[in-house]
């Protein structure tokens, strides 16, 4: 076949011909279930996605209606303050014939502003009170622990900033979690994130923040990952409207605002959550083996069902319309990709994903959510967990892709750690290196990252953790350092800056480990007394002059504003100039910037040698800086010009000669 018949990502990678029936099958089928679910193109997949506006509780002109789909269910009651928590005829919600759908109409003055409900269902052999699937606001009674839906409607928000485009060039992504954002040992709310967070935020130079938990889950130890109510941004941080007020002003500021969105599975809780709403365990999830996930201890979707594509395709809509979240970075892919969820799967090579053990009805409703999202949006920003490499996920559906504008690079934080375990300093390998923060396929666009919230949890340890340890504790003040500190915080900026260079998409850090902070994150649990110590950022850490984080946090912030200074980043490419592994010396350019770092622990270097382009070079950034901490042994205010060689002079190059520290790094950019 000619390449120009190949569909695009065969085009793209030949390796994949053998594949490419398959990948066409996979396409196909999207486009099938698209234009069934739009009736062959009468209405648009925005129109089918509006499953919110009909179900769930709304306040309508002369009253309220409710609605419930619950098709084995076979009768429902609204239980609530409204009524003192107990069945009334006048609450009682009636099938719509010839369908699963209850519906409830009352006047204005059957509840309120803030009434406390639930639903009563029965079914065949039993009866539940269950949270309504599609309830907007859920609320947890701080006494008995019970959650309930909260009817809310207040006045309309009026949004400052009704229209944002985010800024991708390149995207660094703040990731943070709103309760556990303050410095006090509670939970944080949105308006105090919005207060005390966001503007350490914007200073820093990131333009996204990627928050997680929004969605309601009864376990706050969960990190948002076992959800409940999937419509309702929990309450434990405040209102929706304080949420919407911190999407404001971030919009207002400039900041893109992702949501870490779950539809990779649910929790298990039957009256918190839609584990068994009304009788059927399946309703929205899969039967038999693939009912329950065997490691997460949650219910599995079933994305072959319309109900539930419709359900989950809404919800997505949902926050986009009624939040103006910019996107999603959706976790767990993998998980949906595979019948095994990934699970003990080495993935070696192309054959492994095309076996026959992927779920398609998985892979495509992920299609159908990234064409819905970008339908609504045409600059909003999807980007994947994903871990087994899944080649088209972040290409184009028109290539023949799922549509995610990012994946992200989840190799590199895995081999950071790899290497600071079990390597010596003096093996570290540039050549490997350069390789890992560089190894993605071309045709897609990724999130650099080094550490996530997954390296900051109980039981994991941070990247500066890993180099110190307990070091930081004692010897983490001006003047008190040991070598452990030093070395800590030299590796802690390179690690970042080289991560950082090497992205041709964006780049995400967790919250406080730009400055290296100190604590894992333990929730409060029964283990711990429910201790919030743990669960929070020390902010006074990198305030405080007289500690060393903010030297890692002034770096930081430099290191953003530098990479932000080359016009159209992500479009430059990452060109190698030399790497040795004996000398442990590595060099490389994007545009006009000149990379160059120096692995070794112990050897530094004077006069070393590079053929770069010819001309006059500034640094810019240096690690070894003593305003970062460092030695400050070069000179940085020196002016580099490159030496004349005729055997390369047609190249337009000339030899630049650097005093290159021990364990440093730095970024010279050509006149």
């Amino acid at each position: 076949m000619d390449k120009e018949n190949h569909i695009g990502i065969v085009a793209h990678d030949p390796y994949l011909e053998p594949f490419e029936d398959a990948i066409r099958g996979r396409h196909d089928h999207a486009a099938w279930k698209i234009g069934q679910l739009t009736q062959g193109g009468k209405q648009t997949l925005s129109d089918f996605a509006s499953g919110y506006d009909y179900y769930g509780l709304h306040k309508v002109r002369g009253g309220w209606v409710f609605r419930e789909w619950a098709p084995n269910a076979t009768d429902i009651y609204l239980v609530g303050d409204f009524n003192d928590w107990k069945e009334d005829e006048k609450y009682r919600c009636k099938r719509i014939e010839g369908t699963g759908n209850w519906e409830l109409k009352l006047p204005t003055k059957a509840m309120k502003h803030g009434d406390l409900f639930k639903m009563h269902v029965k079914w065949n052999g039993g009866q539940g009170e269950r949270i309504p699937a599609w309830a907007t606001r859920v609320v947890q009674d701080e006494q008995t622990k019970i959650f309930s839906a909260q009817v809310w409607a207040p006045k309309k928000y009026h949004w400052k900033k009704n229209k944002f485009k985010p800024s991708r060039d390149p995207l660094f992504i703040y990731e943070c979690h709103i309760g556990m954002a303050q410095d006090a040992e509670k939970v944080g709310t949105y308006t105090e994130f919005k207060d005390n967070v966001l503007p350490r935020i914007i200073k820093d130079g990131y333009n996204a923040i990627q928050i997680m938990a929004i969605q309601e889950h009864p376990y706050y130890g969960s990190f948002g990952y076992h959800v409940s109510s999937f419509f309702a941004p929990s309450s434990r941080f405040g209102t929706p409207e304080e949420l919407k007020a911190l999407i404001d002003a971030a919009h207002e500021a400039g900041i893109a605002v992702i949501m870490d969105i779950v539809h990779s599975h649910a929790v298990k809780n039957e009256v918190e959550g839609l584990g068994n709403l009304a009788g059927d365990p399946n309703q929205y999830f899969y039967p038999g083996e693939r009912h329950e996930h065997p490691a997460w201890d949650s219910l599995c979707f079933d994305y072959g069902k319309d109900d539930v594509i419709h359900f989950l395709l809404s919800n997505c809509k949902y926050w986009l319309e009624e939040y103006h979240f910019d996107g999603f970075r959706f976790d767990g892919v993998t998980s949906m990709l595979y019948y095994s969820h990934g699970l003990g799967e080495a993935f070696t090579n192309y054959a492994d994903y095309f076996n026959g053990h992927e779920d398609d009805n998985a892979i495509c409703y992920l299609t159908m959510a990234n064409k819905l999202i970008h339908e609504i949006n045409p600059n909003a920003i999807t980007i994947a967990e994903e871990v087994s490499g899944m080649p088209g996920l972040a290409a184009k559906y028109e290539d023949g892709g799922y549509g995610f504008d990012y994946r992200l690079a989840m190799n590199i934080p895995d081999y950071w750690i790899k290497t600071i375990k079990e390597k010596k300093d003096e093996d570290w390998k540039p050549s490997s290196i350069f390789w890992e923060v560089k190894n993605r396929r071309a045709d897609e666009e990724t999130i650099s990252y080094c550490e996530s919230h997954d390296q900051a949890l109980v039981g994991d340890k941070t990247i500066i953790f890993r180099l110190i340890d307990s070091d930081m504790y004692w010897h983490f003040k001006h003047g008190d350092e040991t070598d452990l500190v030093w070395r800590g915080i030299a590796l802690h900026k390179m690690i970042r800056l080289v991560t950082a260079a090497a992205m041709n998409g964006g780049y995400l850090n967790f919250m406080g480990n730009e400055f290296g902070h100190p604590e894992w994150i333990d929730f409060p649990r029964e283990g711990n007394g429910w201790s919030y110590k743990y669960c929070r950022r020390q902010w006074n850490l990198v305030d405080n002059p007289d500690l060393d984080y903010h030297f890692l946090g002034d770096f930081d912030k430099a290191m953003l504003n530098v990479l932000k200074s080359e016009p159209k980043f992500n479009l430059t490419p990452v060109q190698e100039i030399w790497h040795n592994d004996g000398d442990q010396i590595l060099a490389f350019e994007r545009g006009n910037l000149v990379f160059v770092f120096n692995f070794s622990p112990t050897r530094s270097y004077s006069d070393y040698g590079f053929l770069v382009k010819a001309g006059e070079y500034d640094v810019v950034l240096n690690t070894d800086a003593k305003e970062f901490g460092g030695n400050g042994l070069a000179d940085d205010s020196v002016k580099h010009f490159t030496n004349f060689d005729p055997v390369y002079e047609k190249d337009g190059k000339g030899w630049m000669k650097l005093y290159i520290p021990a364990r440093s790094a730095v970024v010279l950019r050509k006149k």
